[in-house]
């Protein structure tokens, strides 16, 4: 970074909507009622950001996926050897949560090690030893993840497969017929939701999960959220500074959701945990991120110069997108959700490469500054 940032970040000119958030989390020290925790916290997410960033020019997403499985692996094995079962005393139920403490995180990981092994088998072309060990890490993290017993990242686990089986489908046609069949696909896919909605299977999809329209009280904490983000609208109350032992809205709220350790603890949205500690001027620097990614992994599917990585990075942010509407992957430091989503952003920033390039380089192809 210091001797030449353009080789390992590219041209800092692409990359001022994936820091504006970061920039602006570490600027909230200056009118958090924690100021330290609030820098420490801002400096750290930069530099995870920063991170990312470099992997994205360095680490090819072939790679990456072969990184991943094995570091999923050793995290799920470690997870069964030392971890525990624990009580739920919202839904009654006792689930297996690893070595977290929590099954959504423990789902979390075990749906990343299913659909990296998923998407090497079957989209990634490997060689024989490399699909066979994708096929049984895949079997192992679906073993994890029915112990955990994760709604949330079973159904966003779906939905990611989902979308890699409608960008593969999509490649199949010429560049400006892709364009026609997905503005098709979107009213079907509304449509269908409507349905859903509708009829009640909605209802019966959670029951699977032993859930209820409230999602074990997570729509009463979403509206506590709401509520207090409108006492700092704009600025918010400083980059997590809101989770903290001795303040009292935090205390009440641990004490309503069974939380004696008073830590570890959230708004289980991205959205709203956001607004309460960066208000609405954070919630749009990262609705930005968002947005850009999304449509810039749509415009990379839908282009001439798409190749089979798009259609797995398309894969990851759905993953995460998804989740971000009832967890907070990556808006902690050192997370694997912050290097992934950050990780997918830098690709996006780079320029596109042609299709020939993808196939003989990946996305690290070279280090020239662009």
């Amino acid at each position: 970074m210091l001797t030449d940032y353009r080789r390992v970040i590219g041209n800092p000119s692409r990359l001022y909507w994936i820091l504006g958030f970061g920039v602006f989390a570490c600027a909230s020290f200056t009118w958090s009622a924690v100021p330290e925790l609030s820098l420490r916290g801002g400096l750290q997410y930069l530099s995870t950001i920063v991170c990312a960033l470099i992997a994205s020019r360095l680490i090819s997403i072939r790679t990456m996926l072969s990184g991943l499985s094995i570091g999923v692996a050793v995290v799920l094995v470690y997870s069964l050897l030392f971890g525990e079962f624990s009580y739920d005393p919202l839904d009654g139920k006792y689930s297996f949560v690893g070595a977290f403490g929590s099954k959504n995180q423990l789902g979390l990981y075990a749906s990343l090690g299913a659909y990296t092994g998923l998407v090497s088998f079957f989209i990634m072309r490997s060689s024989i030893i490399s699909r066979v060990w994708s096929a049984f890490s895949c079997a192992f993290a679906l073993f994890c993840l029915s112990a955990s017993q994760s709604a949330t990242s079973a159904i966003t686990l779906v939905v990611a497969i989902a979308a890699v089986l409608v960008g593969m489908f999509l490649r199949r046609f010429a560049p400006r017929h892709r364009t026609v069949f997905f503005l098709v696909l979107i009213p079907l896919a509304m449509v269908a939701l409507l349905i859903c909605a509708s009829t009640g299977l909605v209802d019966i999809l959670l029951g699977m999960f032993g859930k209820d329209m409230t999602l074990t009280g997570r729509t009463y904490l979403w509206q506590r959220g709401f509520e207090i983000a409108q006492e700092n609208p704009i600025l918010g109350e400083g980059f997590q500074s809101f989770w903290v032992q001795g303040f009292s809205r935090a205390e009440i709220l641990w004490n309503q959701f069974y939380i004696p350790s008073r830590t570890g603890f959230h708004f289980h949205n991205t959205y709203i945990e956001t607004m309460v500690e960066l208000g609405y001027v954070g919630l749009f620097l990262l609705s930005v991120i968002v947005i850009v990614l999304l449509a810039g992994q749509l415009k990379r599917l839908l282009a001439a110069g798409s190749c089979r990585e798009d259609v797995v990075m398309l894969g990851f942010t759905t993953l995460f997108i998804s989740r971000s509407f009832v967890e907070i992957d990556f808006l902690n430091q050192y997370t694997i959700g912050s290097f992934l989503v950050y990780y997918a952003a830098g690709l996006i920033a780079r320029p596109m490469l042609s299709g020939r390039a993808k196939k003989t380089g990946s996305y690290a192809m070279s280090l020239r500054p662009v």
